[in-house]
C-alpha cells in the first residue's frame, strides 16, 4: 500500500466513514462494526471519520467500543467535526470538545474539521470566534490537523479558504453525478481546493449508495467493463483525480467492506475505458433529467431574477432528485440554493428569464413544480 501523499501516517488513500454503521433496530450492531474495523485494519487502512451527531451520538460511543479501546493508539487515525447545531456561543465550544473526546475514548483527534460549512453556518462561526476557538485545540496538542468540511457553491469555499490560509485539508462532496452538477458545484468547489493548494477529503463518493443500485441501462455500461461493482467505479473515479487524500465509505455491513478493499487496498485510477464508461453513464443520467436545462445561467447573470432565484441551480437539484430518488435535492435546495436566494414559490412570474432562455423552457410553469417538490412538509 502507497503512503498517502499528503499525510504520511495515513495509509493509502481509503477511510472508513462511521455515519451508516451496521445496525440492530436503534443501536449499533457492535459485533459487526467490530469485526469490520478489524478488517479495515488488517487490509492496511488507519482512518476512521464520524461526528458528534452521526446516529445520533452513537457513532462515537460505537468507535470507543470496537476501536479506540482495542487498538493502541498508533493503529488508527480518528477524525472528528465541529457542528453548528451543538453550539450557540463561544464558551460551549471547549465543553462540546472535550466530550467528545470523552466519548470516542481518545485523548486527541488526528483531524478535526468544521463541520458543513456554508455561507448560513459560516456567519455564525465567524460571529462567535469557532475557527479560532477551534484553533487553540491544535496549538494544545489535542489535535493534529485542522480543516473543515463543506456544502455549498465554489465562491463560498474560495472566501473561508482566504480568510482562513491555517486551513489544512478540505472535505467535499465529490462523485461522477455531481461532478458537473449545479446544485452541488463539485468540480468547481474541487478546483477551488486546487487553487488554495488544498487536499481533498472525499465524502458520497457513492452518492448516499444512488449509485451502487444504478438504473439497468446504466449497470449495463458498466457490466461491459467485465469486472468491478458500480461501488468501484464511483469510489476510483474520485480517487483517481490527483488533490484528493483522502476518499471515504460509508459502510454499513461487512459485504460493503469486502468490496471496498478488494479495489482500494492496491489502489489503480481509472483506465481510459473506464473513464469512457462513466461518462457514458453520466449521459444516461442527463438523458433522464426532467428539465433539459444545460445551466449556461443566462436567467440568473448579474441578478436578472427580481426575487434572486438560482433557477438552474434549482432545476439541477430537482434532476437529481429524480434520477436517484434520494433527498440530497431537498437538502441543497433548502440549505444552500435558498439561503440568502429566493424560493420557488416567491417566483412573481414576471418572464424575464423565459426570454432570455436558450432552451425557451417555460420556466414559469417549472417553478410551481419546484416549489411542490422542495418545499411541502413531509
Amino acid at each position: 500500500m502507497e503512503t498517502n501523499r499528503f499525510f504520511p501516517e495515513i495509509h493509502g488513500n481509503f477511510g472508513f466513514g462511521c455515519m451508516r454503521l451496521p445496525m440492530n433496530g436503534e443501536e449499533v450492531d457492535l459485533e459487526h462494526f467490530t469485526r469490520m474495523t478489524d478488517a479495515f485494519i488488517e487490509a492496511g487502512f488507519n482512518y476512521f471519520d464520524t461526528a458528534h451527531g452521526y446516529i445520533g451520538g452513537r457513532s462515537e460511543k460505537a468507535l470507543k467500543v470496537c476501536l479506540t479501546s482495542r487498538y493502541e493508539r498508533d493503529k488508527y487515525l480518528l477524525t472528528n467535526k465541529l457542528s453548528s447545531y451543538f453550539f450557540n456561543s463561544t464558551e460551549e465550544i471547549r465543553p462540546l470538545f472535550l466530550s467528545q473526546l470523552e466519548a470516542c475514548g481518545v485523548d486527541c483527534f488526528d483531524f478535526y474539521l468544521m463541520h458543513a460549512q456554508d455561507k448560513r453556518s459560516y456567519e455564525k462561526y465567524t460571529r462567535l470566534k469557532a475557527y479560532e476557538t477551534a484553533y487553540k485545540f491544535k496549538e494544545e496538542g489535542l489535535i493534529r490537523h485542522f480543516g473543515l468540511s463543506f456544502h455549498d457553491k465554489a465562491e463560498v469555499l474560495d472566501t473561508i479558504l482566504t480568510e482562513h490560509p491555517e486551513i489544512e485539508i478540505v472535505q467535499i462532496q465529490f462523485n461522477y453525478a455531481d461532478y458537473e452538477d449545479a446544485s452541488v458545484d463539485s468540480r468547481r468547489v474541487y478546483e477551488v481546493c486546487e487553487k488554495h493548494n488544498k487536499p481533498v477529503i472525499v465524502m458520497e463518493p457513492v452518492k448516499g449508495g444512488s449509485l451502487v443500485k444504478l438504473p439497468e441501462e446504466a449497470q449495463k455500461v458498466f457490466d461491459e467493463l467485465g469486472g468491478g461493482s458500480s461501488a468501484s467505479y464511483a469510489i476510483r473515479f474520485a480517487a483517481s483525480f490527483p488533490n484528493i487524500a483522502m476518499v471515504l465509505s460509508g459502510m454499513s455491513n461487512m459485504e460493503q467492506m469486502e468490496d471496498n478493499i478488494s479495489f482500494m487496498r492496491d489502489f489503480k485510477p481509472l483506465d481510459e475505458n473506464e473513464w469512457e464508461a462513466v461518462r457514458r453513464v453520466c449521459g444516461i443520467f442527463r438523458s433522464m433529467d426532467r428539465i433539459p436545462c444545460t445551466a449556461c445561467r443566462y436567467c440568473v447573470l448579474d441578478n436578472d431574477c427580481p426575487k434572486d432565484i438560482l433557477i438552474p441551480d434549482i432545476f439541477a437539484a430537482y434532476n437529481a432528485f429524480k434520477t436517484f430518488g434520494s433527498r440530497t435535492g431537498h437538502f441543497y435546495y433548502n440549505s444552500v440554493l435558498t439561503v440568502g436566494h429566493g424560493k420557488a414559490s416567491e417566483c412573481v412570474r414576471c418572464g424575464k428569464c423565459e426570454r432570455i432562455c436558450p432552451q425557451h423552457l417555460n420556466i414559469r410553469e417549472l417553478l410551481p413544480l419546484m416549489a411542490e417538490t422542495f418545499e411541502k412538509k413531509d
